[in-house]
């Protein structure tokens, strides 16, 4: 592993623990705020987060991630032993020094110096400690005695490391010391060689010899490197297990924790381009899949029939491990939340109850990756344009504190992203007057119904905001989130109610690059419609087909529902066939309508290729696909549609 490997590696642990002390602080401010007795766990949590960045950065070089972190930790260890109480003002500087840390932590990884403001913020936790007493050294974790390796022979003195147990990714962290030594003086010799450490062939602990003229320096700086439990000088004589004793021992009584052997790893880290790589080859296979299928319909022979369908079971168990190992839970994404909901209620004057909900749902890496700006977007415009301040609130008879809650779950092959709130809701007089500035409506918008409101809010470029400000950008509005959304091929719904909140709905995929699709024939061409947005078929009757006000709509069962023609859409005449047509119902979170096709051909899965349509064309399509006879069909965007 190279340091450009390590550097990422450290860059992804870090943020987690960046991360974690958020998370942290938040249940200590909420703790404080509710008059609860401040919880030690929070603060262990907090300090064991800020130890473990210490001793990775200080293990990479990164010395001011390192001072930063030790001032940090000495801060911590105050409050745990109850020297230091936890205040307002000291929050402040507890957030203060997350947000510093997080940007330190990107920084060095780009081989840049501290971000500004760090030297300050040393100064305000070297004086914000002095204000209350003396530093207190923090003491180094203490583990049994007994070790399982021999210090090997060589110059220098003899030093033994034991990693904290369970450690994953115990080659990684045991080459990490050894670095650290180099960095330190120079290592004679290492005890399992570096190619066992890094095979993670040893238990918990190594050994190595080290020429320093800093000793105890030495000491000071393994022992403070990521999950080392000790460091400690040792004889160059072996203290040795009693082999024969532990061949009679349980795996439980094994000093160190379970056995004597390497322990068997069940994660390992991969480069998320390898399994882009592996999605586009798996893709490549269901596309040769469906032509193996039609060649075997085709030659009318049993045996190819049903090797071919042996085969497709294969492609689609690989197609489905490959998908699953790419999928992530969504909090991976909605943890960075409640800090953004923190800062920004407070910045606001605001209060607010921030709910999550849902967060072991699982989408996709690719799309995770994308729809962390929309939400984003979302609850930075529900706290800055919905909840109202608390003054207004009573007011109207509501509580004080408003409610903004963002929530996923799971619908049939989507997964549905909600942000909703209990405040103002669209103010539809502001929305028509500023549509009518732009031009975009004549009249005093009267007969616009609330669906014309809503796209009227998400036209490109559209906002009703007055001013340019830090909390919900520059006034794009919600084109950008629709935008955002439906290039991930899903949708965006907007539901309010003055006076009583708003709800944005996003409807999205489980991934981009393979969907189960319906296959419709309008003309003699075929389509795809994405599962992900059907929700029934029916054939066609004249009963069900009526006329209000002018336009066609479909009465089935309850529901009326207006028809759009496929044929129409495409250019097309209307179909004089003998056959009926056919009904597929599409939705869109909370929108629904009957799209009339020729005929339904199968379902089946389809690989999604880019489709940047035809300049000035219709933005019917959002993406093409080869079906397996060869032939290409378009895949309509459900979204545009309705």
């Amino acid at each position: 592993m190279d340091s450009a490997q390590y550097a990422e590696l450290f860059l992804t642990e870090s943020r987690e623990h960046v991360s974690a002390m958020n998370h942290a602080l938040l249940a200590l401010e909420q703790a404080g705020d509710a008059g609860g007795v401040v919880a030690g766990d929070q603060v262990s949590a907090i300090f064991r987060a800020v130890h473990t960045v210490k001793g990775m950065s200080a293990t990479m070089g990164y010395t001011a991630i390192a001072d930063l972190s030790h001032q940090l930790e000495s801060l911590l260890d105050r409050v745990r032993r109850g020297a230091l109480q936890v205040s307002p003002q000291l929050m402040d500087l507890l957030f203060r020094s997350a947000d510093t840390l997080e940007a330190a932590v990107e920084e060095a990884v780009q081989g840049r110096d501290a971000p500004p403001g760090t030297a300050s913020l040393l100064d305000a936790l070297r004086t914000f400690s002095r204000t209350s007493g003396g530093m207190t050294a923090i003491p180094a974790p203490t583990t049994g005695s007994v070790w399982s390796v021999e210090v090997p022979d060589g110059d220098g003195v003899g030093i033994r490391v034991r990693l904290v147990r369970d450690t994953p990714l115990r080659g990684v962290r045991a080459y990490l010391v050894v670095e650290a030594a180099r960095r330190l003086g120079t290592v004679t010799a290492i005890s399992p060689s570096i190619g066992q450490l890094q095979a993670e062939q040893f238990g918990d602990d190594f050994a190595l010899r080290l020429v320093t003229d800093d000793v105890e320096g030495a000491l000071a700086m393994l022992r403070s490197a990521g999950d080392v439990a000790d460091a400690v000088l040792a004889e160059s004589a072996p203290e040795m297990f009693d082999l024969l004793a532990l061949e009679h021992a349980g795996p439980g009584l094994v000093p160190g924790g379970g056995s004597a052997g390497p322990r068997v790893q069940h994660h390992v880290r991969i480069d998320l381009r390898r399994l882009d790589a592996l999605m586009n080859l798996i893709g490549e296979l269901v596309i040769t899949r469906g032509r193996l299928v039609q060649l075997a319909m085709a030659a009318d022979d049993v045996a190819l029939t049903e090797t071919v369908a042996q085969a497709s079971r294969l492609v689609g168990d690989l197609q489905d491990e490959i998908m699953q190992s790419r999928m992530v839970p969504v909090g991976q994404v909605f943890d960075r939340f409640p800090r953004l909901v923190r800062d920004v209620a407070r910045t606001l004057e605001k209060q607010v109850a921030f709910t999550i909900e849902g967060t072991d749902i699982e989408l996709d890496r690719s799309m995770l990756d994308e729809i962390g700006d929309p939400v984003m977007h979302l609850i930075r415009n529900a706290l800055d344009h919905g909840v109202e301040s608390p003054a207004v609130r009573v007011a109207a008879g509501k509580p004080p504190q408003g409610r903004l809650t963002l929530s996923a779950f799971r619908d049939r092959s989507a997964v549905v992203v909600r942000v909703e709130d209990d405040g103002r809701g669209i103010d539809r007089a502001r929305v028509i007057a500023r549509a009518r500035e732009r031009g975009l409506i004549h009249g005093n918008g009267a007969d616009l119904t609330d669906d014309d409101v809503v796209k009227l809010i998400t036209r490109a470029g559209f906002s009703t905001a007055e001013r340019v400000t830090d909390i919900s950008g520059r006034g794009v509005g919600l084109d950008v989130v629709v935008a955002g959304v439906r290039s991930l091929g899903g949708s965006v719904d907007v539901r309010s109610t003055p006076g009583r909140g708003t709800s944005v709905t996003m409807r999205l995929p489980l991934t981009l690059a393979i969907q189960r699709s319906l296959l419709a024939r309008v003309g003699g061409e075929t389509y795809a419609l994405p599962l992900t947005h059907v929700s029934e078929t029916v054939e066609l009757t004249p009963e069900t087909l009526q006329a209000v006000k002018g336009r066609e709509v479909l009465v089935l069962r309850e529901d009326v529902l207006p028809v759009l023609r496929l044929r129409e859409l495409v250019g097309l005449p209307r179909s004089a066939q003998a056959d009926p047509e056919q009904v597929v119902v599409l939705e869109t979170a909370d929108r629904r309508a009957a799209l009339i096709v020729d005929d339904l051909t199968t379902q089946l899965e389809i690989v999604v290729k880019q489709f940047d349509g035809v300049r000035g064309g219709s933005t019917l399509f959002g993406g093409a696909t080869i079906l397996g006879d060869g032939a290409p069909a378009l895949i309509l965007d459900v979204s545009s549609l309705l």
